[in-house]
């Protein structure tokens, strides 16, 4: 299969890595390519999790039960995960750029057209097709950032991009809350506003997508000859060293620790999802406020989130340490969850929901940078996906466990309970692998 992985030969061989102007690069980098990467990230989680606010009318409008709810929202992961590999290989083929573009401008529609949804079963529909359209997204990004960015870096680079995901909710909560208020404008339910005005903007940002993003350091117009010579030897000189790693799409499904590390990454959707879908009921529950004032108190565990996976992973990247950073946040997060399930009252429900917040978002960048470094090549873009799609039956497990235990027991105790002992038993999956990137981290490169 071809791949549109960088060729880095003719550079890489005739310029040496200059240390001022790998140091440029990766400023460059970042400046231009992570907010990008985060704005669209943000509306691709957004998108996912606004069924979470919608359910506040939604769900008594439609009839909808937790567990009906739970359901749809979950059966986004299952067309998601069947399609991720695929949808990561064709990237790598024919280019970040233009697959990007193809993902974001069909999920924008998908998600505008749940405006339509009238009953449980075009519900899931939708919400399948939903995961159709979007899959290959994450891993895209997560494959694309490691043809530009040295291993050194990639830690708090990945946790920049995916500070879109609390960002999302810090935002997503307060504006969702707002679209709620829109209902009976022209004759629109608040729910049907939420979805329609959140999924246009996706399908947009499709087209800029064609126009900012370049598919390799080679060929972005924005770098100097000597800082595209100095980027692409760096990322030569590590390919190089770790010849040993999975390349191809056979040897990535064979990998041992890949299949490891897709059981430690299923945790972290279980949870993530749970979270996002529920949090509006779950505040709800304690808080007879308006919409809008639940959306503003649903952002304050997100903002937690978002200072903790900064902090931890600056401090993974200059430690060189991973495994140990996604351990103790997992045991964080699953501290909180339980947390939750036992405590009464806004304030302290929640604190723990914020320290669960803060634990499992702290986990991202140290785990995305551990699993990238046992796989390289077009192997980089199967085992990014065969992590997500895997992990992310976690996606279905944790929304739909977590509304059906709801609708069983008349309450999110046990729901939260498990949920907590999962992200635990997970934390303590990760420390059986082999830790790759022990170097501190190399402050040459910027």
């Amino acid at each position: 299969m071809a791949s549109r992985e960088v060729d880095s030969a003719p550079l890489a061989s005739s310029v040496p890595a200059s240390a001022e102007a790998l140091a440029s690069a990766g400023r460059k980098v970042r400046q231009r390519l992570v907010p990008f990467l985060f704005l669209l990230y943000i509306f691709a989680y957004l998108d996912r999790i606004n069924i979470g606010f919608a359910s506040l009318q939604m769900n008594a409008a439609l009839g909808f039960s937790s567990a009906v709810y739970g359901f749809g929202a979950g059966i986004f992961f299952v067309s998601y995960t069947a399609l991720e590999i695929p949808s990561s290989l064709m990237l790598a083929r024919v280019g970040a750029r233009r697959w990007i573009a193809r993902i974001m401008i069909t999920w924008g529609l998908a998600s505008a057209a749940m405006m339509a949804v009238s009953g449980p079963a075009s519900f899931y529909a939708l919400r399948f097709l939903l995961g159709a359209a979007e899959a290959g997204f994450f891993p895209g990004i997560i494959f694309y950032l490691t043809q530009w960015v040295p291993a050194a870096q990639r830690a708090r680079t990945v946790a920049s991009f995916m500070t879109a995901v609390v960002t999302a909710g810090i935002v997503g909560g307060p504006l969702s809350g707002a679209l709620l208020t829109m209902d009976g404008a022209f004759g629109l339910s608040g729910w049907q506003w939420l979805f329609l005005l959140e999924g246009v903007p996706a399908a947009l940002l499709g087209f800029v997508v064609l126009r900012w993003l370049d598919d390799s350091p080679a060929e972005a117009a924005w770098l100097t000859a000597g800082e595209k010579a100095a980027l692409l030897s760096k990322l030569a000189e590590e390919r190089a060293n770790n010849r040993e790693r999975s390349e191809t799409l056979a040897s990535t499904l064979r990998h041992p620790w890949l299949w490891v590390l897709s059981a430690v990454y299923f945790v972290i959707p279980v949870a993530l999802y749970a979270f996002g879908f529920f949090l509006p009921q779950l505040l709800q529950g304690t808080f007879t406020g308006t919409p809008f004032q639940i959306g503003v108190l649903s952002a304050l565990p997100y903002l937690a989130g978002a200072i903790a996976m900064v902090l931890t992973s600056r401090h993974s990247d200059d430690t060189g340490e991973r495994r140990w950073h996604v351990a103790g946040g997992a045991l964080v997060s699953g501290l909180g969850f339980i947390g939750a399930a036992l405590v009464h009252g806004l304030v302290p429900s929640l604190a723990m929901l914020s320290l669960a917040m803060l634990g499992l978002a702290s986990m991202f960048g140290p785990f995305w940078t551990l699993a990238t470094s046992f796989v390289s090549g077009t192997g980089a873009a199967a085992g990014i996906a065969l992590i997500n799609s895997v992990g992310n039956i976690g996606g279905f497990v944790g929304p739909y466990g977590l509304g059906y235990l709801r609708d069983a027991t008349q309450s999110f105790t046990i729901g939260l309970v498990a949920i907590g002992v999962v992200m635990m038993a997970g934390g303590a999956v990760v420390l059986l692998v082999p830790d790759r990137n022990r170097a501190p981290r190399d402050r040459t490169a910027g």
